[in-house]
């Protein structure tokens, strides 16, 4: 007897400064093994099968977007970074369906 599991739809939060990680790039953007470390994140969930992302962004969206130009995912701006809760909830509108 096997557990089913469904995963529509996914969040990947990427709006954090890093400050802790003494750059100016986003700490999502930071490299680890010769690719930003956010882009295993979004490996792992299209491996999984997973159709919708969604990534949350904010400080430097630009960067974060452009790196992921090539991708289908839906991002969504946190204007005002107010921790991770806040960050999930800017997403609700598009997943809440899901």
């Amino acid at each position: 007897m096997g557990i089913t599991l469904h995963y529509p739809a996914a969040v990947i939060l990427a709006a954090g400064m890093g400050k802790r990680m003494g750059s100016d790039l986003p700490k999502v953007l930071l490299p680890l093994g010769g690719k930003p470390i956010v882009r295993y994140v979004y490996e792992t969930l299209v491996q999984c099968g997973i159709a919708d992302c969604f990534m949350v962004v904010g400080h430097h969206g630009d960067l974060v977007r452009q790196e992921f130009k090539n991708e289908t995912i839906q991002f969504v701006e946190q204007k005002e970074q107010q921790g991770t809760a806040h960050a999930v909830l800017q997403t609700s509108k598009y997943w809440k369906d899901k």
